[in-house]
């Protein structure tokens, strides 16, 4: 959707693709690149504006797809390079861009960078990797662990050091200190972007560098049993380092050398204050540094307000905000909040002010799947299990049909368990439910695409009577037109007085109320969210 004055990344939405689980067209059991292809009429029809899509590079798959074995290639599991150029052509044919996965902090331990690196310590490429004596003892340089459980270093006996990896063994961290490194990496964003690719999703950028002086990280005071084994320690000297923001506006330049608004989004799990750095100096950096808050604050109105407030007032001059409520890493909005609170906050995110980013499968509100030990995949589960942490349970397949392999494969057994119960409904029967989650989204993103105002307008919050109402203001700068959000993120009816003195319901994520006029008082039901148009006669109780 394009608005004038504004980037299309502004005023777009984003809908995250997780290969392996959205379209397998071959049989395998794999969803792929032309699977992909197959389903982007359902992606027009959702007015969604751009796909990014998870790593579909060659790759041994310990990580699935973020062990990168070839930075140029498709993995065979996904297809072909033609299959990719064909998947572009199609997407940019129908209006919606195309952002890719970057994985630059490490490789594959398959990777021909890596396997010469590991020949011997005087191999050319040696220092293309983080290779170290052991200490004195014999044992890891210092105490850095693994974001997967376990120390970040693996001895090479043949050679007698280790390598460094913040995440599996099989990842090994490439040394962005070394300008050879750099330069090669930088040549992947250039050969992608000669592609057509519109943008990248930068994985991990704030793990790119470590401290130099290897110093051990200090013990977590506040870590307990049950949380992942890589608290215990602070990550200080393994993240976030000041060399990174070089990187990324090195990054940013390449970007920036190419027509059409090219886009680049960090992930960076950061506190509001340093995610800030990551649009850059003079916003030379990201675009959009993900802003990941939602994810892990409490469900309450007051905490989503203040968040709101926290966050709109770090962004630097000329910084644009984004949100998103889930990823492929992260427990499913249905599972965290409820079904019911999964359509309020589906209007929270689409309303908001900046770029939202949807995970595949949210439009139709599925839940994280149980996963039987002996259907596990996922390495950090493997690794940790017990504690919760595994990923497998976002990540199965979208059920698009009734029946046997939901429409997602032919195959006798996915990849990974569709969900048993049958729930949530296919995205076939959803489209034929007006009330469906499908149907919300649907008619959410087409009142964003209709109405600039939630878009790019300003944002002011609204006061209220309800502690469990979450009530905005969005507004149409060159328009002056005003909308009205207010979110009951509790299961109690609500009456909002004095909310719209004049006014009329836009729409209700019951989708059961429309078109009726609102003189002072406005109704929530348990678990509604409303919009809201405000009438000229209409007062102004908001701050900004």
């Amino acid at each position: 959707m394009a608005v004038p004055g504004h980037a299309w990344w502004q005023s777009g939405v984003i809908y995250q693709i997780y290969p392996r689980s959205f379209q397998d067209s071959n049989g395998d059991g794999v969803g792929d690149l032309p699977g992909i292809l197959a389903r982007l009429d359902h992606l027009v029809t959702l007015g969604v504006d751009a796909v990014w899509i998870s790593p579909v590079y060659p790759s041994p798959m310990a990580d699935f797809g973020y062990d990168v074995a070839d930075y140029t290639g498709i993995d065979p599991a996904f297809g072909t390079l033609a299959d990719f150029d064909r998947l572009v052509s199609a997407a940019h044919a129908r209006g919606l861009r195309v952002i890719l996965d970057y994985v630059p902090n490490h490789s594959s331990d398959r990777h021909p960078w890596f396997v010469e690196s590991r020949a011997s310590r005087n191999n050319a490429r040696r220092d293309w990797y983080i290779w170290r004596d052991p200490a004195p003892d014999g044992g890891p340089p210092n105490n850095w662990l693994s974001e997967f459980g376990g120390p970040a270093w693996t001895l090479d006996t043949a050679t007698g050091q280790y390598w460094y990896h913040a995440y599996l063994p099989e990842q090994p961290d490439l040394n962005w200190r070394n300008p050879k490194v750099r330069e090669a990496m930088l040549d992947v964003l250039r050969f992608w972007l000669d592609r057509g690719v519109d943008g990248f999703r930068i994985d991990a950028i704030h793990h790119l560098f470590e401290d130099e002086r290897l110093r051990d990280n200090p013990p977590n005071p506040e870590w307990r049993p049950g949380l992942s084994p890589a608290r215990r320690l602070i990550r200080t000297h393994t993240m976030d380092q000041p060399e990174v923001q070089e990187a990324v506006a090195a990054m940013r330049r390449i970007a920036d050398s190419y027509p059409d608004q090219r886009v680049l989004i960090g992930e960076a799990y950061l506190p509001i204050d340093r995610l800030m750095a990551y649009y850059g100096a003079e916003l030379s950096g990201f675009q959009l540094p993900f802003n990941f808050h939602l994810l892990s604050t409490p469900w309450k109105a007051s905490a989503i307000a203040a968040l709101i407030e926290r966050y709109e007032a770090a962004l630097p001059p000329g910084a644009w905000p984004n949100w998103v409520l889930g990823n492929h890493d992260r427990s499913r909005i249905a599972s965290r909040l409820g079904p019911a609170q999964a359509r309020v906050a589906a209007m929270l995110l689409l309303t908001l002010r900046g770029t939202p980013t949807i995970y595949q499968g949210e439009e139709i509100g599925m839940t994280d799947v149980p996963i039987p030990p002996e259907r596990v995949q996922d390495p950090w589960e493997r690794r940790v299990p017990g504690l919760g942490l595994g990923r497998d349970p976002v990540r199965t397949p979208v059920p698009w049909e009734a029946g046997a392999g939901a429409g997602f494969t032919s195959a006798a057994e996915p990849w990974l368990p569709l969900s048993e119960d049958g729930r949530p409904a296919s995205v076939a029967a959803q489209a034929r439910d007006a009330s469906s989650v499908l149907s919300l989204y649907r008619a959410l993103l087409a009142l964003r695409r209709a109405e600039p105002g939630l878009s790019v307008g300003a944002y002011a919050s609204v006061a209220t009577d309800a502690d469990e109402v979450l009530a905005y203001e969005r507004r149409d700068e060159v328009t002056g037109r005003r909308l009205r959000i207010a979110l009951n993120l509790g299961n109690r009816r609500r009456e909002l007085v004095g909310f719209a003195p004049s006014g009329r319901l836009l729409l209700s994520t019951h989708l059961t109320r429309s078109g009726e006029a609102i003189r002072g008082a406005m109704r929530l039901g348990p678990d509604e969210g409303v919009v809201v148009e405000l009438g000229s006669a209409s007062g102004t109780r908001t701050e900004a």
